[in-house]
């Protein structure tokens, strides 16, 4: 509810600013923004993607912001779609994550951050095989500058929905770790753990006005260093509920909760709030982290494509609308990837 007050509060501001910016030329979108306001929904499902796809369209400047304002059910409801293809897409779940601790003690020192120099060095489909991230991210933010160039609303759209769900997936210490579930270390059920409950236990309470957008000069050496702190979180994770499970009795760590009309064993809320504050606002500040990345990560492909104006339209398109060869997807015969599962 605070963050659903906050938003309305922020949007309100946000519109006032823009009138005085852009006069009567932006009052046709009013009707649109409060509507939107009036929509949210209070329970969403893949609650962190959502979010943060959501929250990152209020990082953008005025000149950008109503484009993406407009279109905010559209890019919310769509940020998930890539954990959607996972089930269909044999080489969708390597886009997500990177294994950083295969590559040993020093990975930053072993992978060559250019795609090209990797795969000469390792073979693409050993990369793939351990998770390519941070280079996807790259990959797809391009196909977001020619959409932009084009002013193909669809694809800026489709494309913009997409990155930002894998520059979220990057801001997750557990998506850079072979143990991403705590498989190896008889933490079995941490990666929903950190990525699900806690967000929707405590995100009520996070702040998500990160404030503005900003270019990112050198998009290559920004992505690895978003992997490089996730990465440098993860020892507290796996560390910090190894330590809490010792001092929990089995009894008062789980607990059952109806989810729609089935009863499913969860972590207790007891449990999670000692987890929560041992972590001491680490998944506030990645969440936070991601909106900003995300914000700026858009922003940046349309100043890269020459800052094209686009047009305030109140109908965001679907997904029949992007050809098939443009739609996000792999190469059906690979067989070498890992399956993964995070439940």
């Amino acid at each position: 509810m605070r963050v659903l007050i906050l938003s309305l509060i922020y949007e309100v501001v946000l519109l006032l600013f823009l009138l005085q910016f852009y006069g009567m030329k932006i009052a046709g979108i009013i009707s649109l923004i409060l509507l939107s306001c009036l929509q949210k929904a209070n329970a969403w499902g893949f609650w962190g993607h959502r979010m943060i796809n959501r929250m990152a369209c209020f990082t953008l400047p005025p000149q950008l912001f109503p484009f993406y304002k407009t279109h905010i059910e559209f890019l919310t409801e769509h940020a998930v779609d890539p954990d959607k293809r996972r089930y269909s897409d044999p080489a969708e779940a390597p886009r997500h994550y990177i294994d950083l601790d295969h590559y040993g003690k020093e990975p930053f020192d072993t992978l060559p951050p250019k795609w090209s120099d990797a795969v000469i060095k390792f073979s693409e489909d050993s990369l793939n095989a351990y998770g390519i991230v941070p280079w996807y991210i790259q990959k797809v933010y391009y196909r977001l500058v020619k959409a932009f160039s084009d002013k193909d609303v669809n694809r800026i759209l489709y494309y913009s929905a997409n990155l930002g769900h894998y520059i979220a997936d990057s801001h997750v210490p557990l998506h850079c770790t072979e143990n991403y579930n705590g498989q190896m270390t008889n933490q079995t059920g941490i990666h929903g753990f950190c990525e699900s409950r806690l967000p929707e236990l405590f995100g009520g309470n996070y702040d998500f006005f990160v404030g503005r957008s900003e270019y990112v000069e050198d998009l290559q050496s920004f992505c690895w260093n978003v992997v490089r702190q996730s990465y440098g979180a993860l020892d507290s994770v796996l560390i910090f509920e190894r330590n809490l499970n010792a001092d929990f009795e089995t009894d008062k760590k789980y607990a059952y909760e109806m989810r729609g009309n089935q009863l499913v064993k969860t972590y207790s809320k007891d449990y999670s709030v000692s987890y929560h504050d041992k972590l001491n606002g680490q998944v506030e500040r990645r969440i936070q982290q991601a909106i900003i990345a995300v914000g700026s990560i858009w922003y940046t492909a349309w100043v890269n494509a020459g800052m094209p104006e686009l047009l305030v339209n109140a109908t965001s398109p679907g997904e029949e609308n992007i050809p098939e060869e443009e739609k996000i997807q792999g190469d059906a015969t690979k067989t070498f990837f890992k399956k993964r599962s995070c439940d």
